[in-house]
Parts: structure tokens; sequence; C-alpha cells
């Protein structure tokens, strides 16, 4: 046995003795084993001793020997039994601990038992290499998810992970009205009392109401849900957006407004009474009168104006010598002394009139239109005036006795027969109201203005209005020497012998002055107009502003 064999085997024992016998996972049994152990014996040796005796030559002492035994120690082999602790088989030591050995190697999950997994959750397969199925989560993929409407379940821990627009635990849920995508956390922009689509967004609208977000009513002539029905209301009326019930225009009633106003009423909802007389009809949308025949007025309260009658008053009354007619069917009502349809026929033969046509009538017969058969009275023909039509129409009247006002602007004359006007001097026009063109004046307009550098002459007699400088009957004439403007009314602010524009006033300075009113001498060193020439002196106090004389120092020359 080597020098090595010792030391292995303390190795040997120590290692079973690391192990935990109560571990059920390790075995034990009995093994023999070889020790060297150092063992006594009897070793026997030849024991020399004296003893008394007779021989004289070894002074009486003579040599025994015996054999005698001691003990020695000498190395032996002797075999021992132990017993052996170790892992079962398919486990292996870890330390004091005998774990389990699998052969493939746990992915996802701990060796429980030889070539046995024990996967984490999410994990299935022999080795536990193989995530869950849509459907299954846990240890091993052993539980069913609970899910709905398309969730995926944590493959670990099973919770749902729900799709857009669902809740819950199991996302059984549709999200609430004002929410929705992943984990109803967008809120719903909708309006007008609309839901948003759970998973989109996408707005719901509420019956009456349409577009992106729900915000428009629905267009005229539409109505309900998605605006999907049409309005049925007649003659103008507008159907509610949500209920499609009809809002009639004024006049109109009915579930579609189809029916007019109930007579004597019109208007709104048929809430106001007609307030016409003369047996008027009342207009059931505006409650405007239609009157009969000889009425007018806003309620058919007035008769037909004088000389009118009919139905809305639209036609000539043809009475003639003065009659009435009535206003209703337009029968002339004859004065005295008249007769006929239209009241035409005199009872008394032409040229006589009294109560038995014995007298003569008066007038001038050239002048007049007609004589009354009873009171001789005359009607004066047009342009003619005066009890007997002997005298002309006074100024500003024309027609049949006289008896019409002239139509004509800015004083104008009328003929006295035909009306038509006579203008003044100035005007022209069928009525006088325009002035002559530009450059014309007097009676119809037929002269020509004779003015220089004017701004107008009068329309009426010619004279001229003049520039700015003139001055004159004809504005040929310039201001004088220190006038400007308007009728050379202004006088020139300039000084220094300055001249002065005639037209605006300003000033033009003569040599060695400036400023707007030429009141300010030329700076030193400058001379001449407008001050522009430089004084080119030596020796010189300057120069004369006006001549550039140079002004020469004392001794100088």
């Amino acid at each position: 046995m080597g020098p090595t064999l010792p030391w292995l085997l303390c190795g040997l024992m120590s290692a079973a003795l690391a192990l935990n016998p109560d571990d059920p996972n390790v075995c034990s049994h009995w093994e023999s084993y070889a020790v060297t152990v150092q063992e006594s014996y009897a070793h026997p040796f030849d024991q020399v001793f004296y003893t008394h005796c007779t021989d004289i030559l070894n002074w009486f002492k003579c040599t025994r020997h015996r054999t005698s035994y001691k003990t020695a120690y000498r190395r032996g082999v002797r075999t021992m039994y132990r017993r052996r602790s170790q892992c079962c088989p398919g486990f292996y030591e870890s330390g004091d601990l005998c774990v389990p050995l699998c052969t493939e190697e746990c992915a996802h999950g701990r060796c429980v038992s030889p070539d046995t997994c024990q996967c984490e959750p999410g994990w299935g397969g022999v080795d536990c290499s193989s995530g869950c199925e849509s459907d299954f989560w846990g240890p091993h993929c052993t539980n069913r998810c609970q899910c709905q409407n398309g969730a995926k379940c944590n493959p670990i821990t099973g919770a749902c992970v729900c799709t857009d627009g669902y809740q819950g635990w199991r996302c059984e849920e549709p999200c609430s009205p004002d929410l929705y995508g992943k984990g109803c956390l967008m809120e719903c922009r909708c309006l007008n009392g609309a839901t948003c689509h759970h998973r989109t967004g996408e707005c719901l609208c509420a019956p009456g109401y349409t577009g992106a977000l729900c915000e428009k009513p629905c267009a005229p002539g539409t109505h309900g849900i998605q605006c999907g029905k049409h309005c049925s209301c007649q003659n103008g009326g507008t159907c509610h957006h949500v209920t499609g019930e009809c809002s009639c225009l004024p006049g109109w009633v009915g579930p579609v407004c189809a029916q007019p106003c109930p007579f004597g009423s019109f208007g709104m909802n048929c809430s106001e009474q007609c307030m016409c007389r003369n047996e008027g009809l009342c207009d059931h949308i505006s409650g405007q009168c239609q009157c009969t025949a000889g009425y007018t007025g806003d309620r058919c309260q007035d008769e037909c104006p004088l000389g009118s009658y009919g139905p809305q008053c639209a036609h000539k009354c043809d009475c003639q010598n003065g009659a009435k007619c009535y206003h209703i069917n337009g029968a002339c009502l004859c004065d005295e002394g008249f007769k006929g349809p239209s009241c035409q026929d005199r009872f008394c033969p032409t040229g006589l009139y009294g109560l038995i046509c014995d007298k003569y009538c008066p007038c001038n017969a050239s002048n007049t239109l007609s004589c009354h058969p009873l009171s001789g009275e005359c009607t004066c023909a047009a342009g003619w005036a005066g009890l007997y039509c002997n005298e002309t129409c006074p100024s500003g009247y024309h027609g049949d006795g006289c008896g019409e006002p002239c139509a004509c602007a800015n004083g104008a004359d009328c003929d006295g027969v035909t009306g038509a006007c006579m203008c003044a001097p100035g005007y022209t026009g069928d009525d006088c109201s325009l002035s002559c063109p530009p450059g014309l004046y007097g009676s119809n307009c037929s002269s020509t203005c004779s003015c220089q550098n004017y701004f107008s002459c009068s329309h009426v007699d010619g004279a001229c209005f003049c520039r700015e400088g003139w001055q004159g009957l004809d504005c040929s004439i310039p201001c004088p020497s220190g006038l400007w403007g308007l009728g050379c009314n202004l006088t020139c602010p300039c000084l220094n012998e300055a001249a002065c524009d005639p037209v605006n006033g300003t000033c033009t300075c003569s040599a060695g002055w400036r400023g707007e009113y030429c009141d300010t001498p030329c700076p030193e060193g400058t001379h001449g107009l407008d001050c522009r020439q430089k004084c080119e002196c030596l020796n010189a106090e300057g120069c004369d502003p006006v001549t550039g004389h140079c002004l020469c120092l004392a001794g100088w020359t």
C-alpha cells in the first residue's frame, strides 16, 4: 500500500460523512477496505545467562542458553468494513445535499427529480423551453385562459391583456361610453350627447347630429339617427333635426304644415286674428287684407279714391261733367242737368242753360269746354281761366281751367296749355333741373364763356371765377406785386425785396437772403441767390452777402 492511500481514504471518508444521512436522496451500503496497522507479536531470542558450576576454569561460571520471548511490533494489513453513503441513482452531490440530475437542462424552471423539470409559470415542455400557447398559462401551461373578446393572457400570471376597447379582469366589458382605446384611457371628444366606439373612438352620433365629432346638426331636410330620415314638412316648414317635428312658417299648421290657417286667423301658429273690414279676406300668411271691390286700405276700411272703383280700385271712372261714380261697380251719379250712362249728355241744347233752357251761356266759346246746363258756369279749356274763360293761366299753372301746377324746377315757367317747361337762363332739361354744361351759360345754354385762367364761369350769366393769382372780368390780369391768392386778397409776407408767388404766396428770396419769408441773411462765407455761392476772400472779414465783394481787413486791398 503506497504512502498516498491513507490520505485518499481520509478524503473518501470525509466526502461520505459530508452527506446528510437523513436526506431521502442519500443511499448507503457496506464496503470492505484494507487498513495498514501495527500489530504486536512474541519475538523469540536466545538468552545467555550464567550459573554457578564446578568449572573451575571459568571461575565457577557456567554459560547457559534459553529461548525467551519479547513483545515486538510489525506492520500488517487488516480488512475493515464501513457504511458508505452516496447519492442515489439520478442524483448528484452538491455541497452536503444530493440534488436531482436532469439530462436536459431546464431552460425556464428547475430540476425537481431525475430528468424531471418543474417549469416556471408561462413555460412548458420537457426542458421548460417552450412558451405557453395563447390560451394557456402558469407552470407547465396547464391553466386555461379565461380572457374574452380576443384578449391574450399573461403566460405567467394568467392576467388578461385586453384588446383596444375592453376592460375588466376577463376583458368582458367594453369601455364606458366616454372612454375608448387601449386600457380605456382615451377620452371621447364627441359632442352633443354622442358616444364613441369603444375600440376606435369613432363618434356614434345621437339622433339629429352628424360630423366627425357630431358637432353639426343634421342638414336641413334630414333628421334622426345618422340624419337618415327625410323631413316631410311642406310649405317651407322645417323639421327638428332630432325629432323630425315640423316647425311651420306663418300661415300654416298641421303635422306636416299642409293646412292653411282657418278663416279669420293668420301668422305664426295661426295665433293672430284678422282685422279686415267690409268683408275683406285676410291672407293666412301675412295677415294682409284682400279687399272686396270698392274698398282699399290696410284693413279695407277706405272706399276707393275719387275717380276709381272695382277690385283693388284698379278701374278708372268714365263719368263726365263732374259726376261721381259708385266705388264698387263704377256706376255714374250724374249732377242735375246731365244724363246718360257717363253723364255725358246735357239736358239743355248746346249754348243754353237754365231750368227751362231759356238762357244763353256767357262763356267764350273758343276757350270753353262746356257750360253747366243749370247754372251756366263755364268749364275752361286748357290754358284758359276766369269766369268766362277769357283769361290766360297765371304763372306756374297750366291745363284745363289752369288747375294743374307746373312741374318745372329752378324758377322755370310752363306753357299754359301743354305744361312744357320754359327754362330760366343757366338751366336745361325737360323739367329745367340741369345746369348748363361747363363752358356754356345763359338762355338755353347758348352762350360760350370767355374766361381765362378760371375755375369756372356762372352757368346763369357767364361771370368768371378766377384761379388764385388772377383777377379781372375775364381773369386775364395777374395779381399786383405784394398780393396773391383767390381774388388777390392776400398780402405777401415776404421781406427784403423778395418776390411773392401770386398763386400760393411762396417767397423767392433776393440775393443775400434765405428762409421761408426771406428774413435770414446768408451764413458767413456765402452770398448770392439762395446763398449757394462761397466767398473767395483772403485777409477779409467775409464778403458782402448780396454781391460777394470781399470786406478787406485794415491794411489789405
